[in-house]
C-alpha cells in the first residue's frame, strides 16, 4: 500500500542527504594525511535511513542522494566512483544490521560502511586506471573510513535514540492522525 508519509519521510532523509554532502563540501577535511578524504556526513542519512525503513525504501534514499548530489555537483566519473563506494557501504551495512544489536552495533555498522565506501571507490579508480597500484592508498583512506565512520555512527546511535520515542508515539495513533 502507498503511504504518502512515508513517501514524505523517504524524500525529505534524501534532501537531508544532498544538503549535509553540499555544505560538507566548504569544509577543510579533517584527513589531511589523506587527500581527497571527507567525514561524509551525508553518511549520517544513510545509517538513519537503513535502521528506521525497510532495504526497499531505505535504498531509495540512498539512490536519491547519489543521484541528486551527482546531478548538482559531479561528473560521470564521480557518479562511478561514488555509485561504486555507495553499492558496497550500503550492501555491507544492510548485511551487518541483519547480525543484530548484539553482535555489532550502529557504530560498527558505520565503520564498516566507511571502509567499504573507500574500498569501492579504490576498485573503480583502479579499473578505469588499469592499475592495481592505487590499492596501495587503501591503509590510509581505511585509516579516515574507520574515523569517520566511527564519528558518523556515534552521531547516528545518539540520533537514533532521540527518534524512537517518536517512533513509538506514531505506532499509537490512530489511523489518519500524524505529528
Amino acid at each position: 500500500m502507498f503511504s504518502h508519509r512515508k513517501l514524505v519521510f523517504i524524500t525529505m532523509l534524501a534532501a537531508q542527504a544532498v544538503i549535509i554532502s553540499f555544505f560538507e563540501r566548504f569544509l577543510p577535511t579533517p584527513f589531511t594525511f589523506a587527500p581527497g578524504a571527507k567525514l561524509g556526513l551525508g553518511n549520517l542519512v544513510s545509517i538513519i535511513a537503513i535502521f528506521t525503513l525497510p532495504p526497499k525504501d531505505s535504498l531509495k534514499v540512498v539512490l536519491l542522494r547519489l543521484g541528486i548530489s551527482t546531478f548538482l555537483a559531479g561528473s560521470f566519473s564521480t557518479f562511478l566512483y561514488g555509485f561504486a563506494g555507495t553499492w558496497l557501504s550500503y550492501g555491507i551495512m544492510l548485511v551487518l544490521k541483519q547480525l543484530g544489536p548484539k553482535r555489532v552495533s550502529v557504530i560498527g555498522i558505520s565503520v564498516m560502511g566507511g571502509v567499504m565506501h573507500n574500498v569501492g571507490q579504490l576498485v573503480v579508480f583502479a579499473l578505469i586506471g588499469q592499475s592495481w597500484l592505487v590499492l596501495n592508498y587503501l591503509p590510509i583512506l581505511s585509516f579516515s573510513g574507520i574515523l569517520s565512520g566511527f564519528l558518523v555512527g556515534l552521531t547516528g546511535n545518539y540520533l537514533l535514540t532521540k527518534l524512537k520515542p517518536l517512533q513509538e508515539f506514531q505506532r499509537t495513533l490512530p489511523d489518519g492522525w500524524t505529528i
